[in-house]
C-alpha cells in the first residue's frame, strides 16, 4: 500500500508540474529576425553617385549592398512591381516575389557619364546558389533616382539601412529573409 501511494503521490506531482508550464509557449523568431515585408524608406535625395552592387550570403538572409561615393540619404524598398525609372513598364523577374529597390541617388556623375554600369543589367549581382534571391537587375537611373529591381523566392521579411564607411561612401543595405 505505501509503495502504491508512493507512485501515486509522484503521478500527482509529474502532472502538476505541467499545469505550472506556460499555456501559450509560442516558438521564438527564426534566427532572432523581427522584421516584416512592409515597404521601409527614408527621405532624401543624395547627389553622392551609386558606384557598385553586390551581394552576400549569410546563416539567416541574403544580402544586398549597393555601393555609394558620399553619402546615402534616401530610399524606398517595397514588395509589387518593378517599374522602369522614366518611360515606365513593368519589369519581369525571375522568383515568386518581387522586391522594388529606389535609391533617391543617381548612377551617373554631374558630367552625365555613368558611374555604375553592368555589363549585363538583368543580372547585375550573381546569385546563382542563393537561399532567397534570384535575380538582381539593374533597371535604370533616372532624375536622380535608381531601380534595382530583386528577385525573390517569396514575399519573406526584409530590412534596410545605410552604413557609413568605407571612407567617404556609404552602403545601402537589403536584407532579405530566407524564411519566417
Amino acid at each position: 500500500m505505501k509503495r502504491v501511494l508512493s507512485i501515486l503521490a509522484s503521478c500527482v506531482l509529474f502532472l502538476g508540474l505541467g499545469l505550472i508550464a506556460p499555456a501559450t509557449a509560442g516558438a521564438a523568431p527564426y534566427c532572432g529576425i523581427t522584421w516584416g515585408s512592409l515597404p521601409t524608406s527614408e527621405a532624401g535625395m543624395s547627389a553622392a553617385p551609386i558606384t557598385d552592387l553586390r551581394a552576400g550570403r549569410h546563416a539567416c538572409y541574403d544580402r544586398l549592398v549597393v555601393d555609394l561615393d558620399g553619402k546615402a540619404d534616401g530610399y524606398l524598398v517595397r514588395y509589387g512591381a518593378v517599374e522602369r525609372p522614366g518611360i515606365g513598364g513593368r519589369v519581369a523577374l525571375v522568383g515568386g516575389a518581387d522586391l522594388e529597390v529606389i535609391v533617391l541617388a543617381p548612377a551617373y556623375d554631374s558630367r552625365g557619364r555613368a558611374t555604375y554600369s553592368p555589363t549585363r543589367p538583368s543580372t547585375a549581382v550573381n546569385v546563382a546558389g542563393y537561399s532567397t534571391f534570384r535575380q538582381v537587375a539593374f533597371v535604370g537611373s533616372f532624375e536622380g533616382q535608381t531601380t534595382i529591381g530583386l528577385g525573390v523566392r517569396s514575399r519573406l521579411p526584409m530590412r534596410a539601412f545605410v552604413l557609413d564607411g568605407p571612407g567617404n561612401g556609404s552602403r545601402l543595405v537589403v536584407d532579405v529573409a530566407h524564411r519566417w
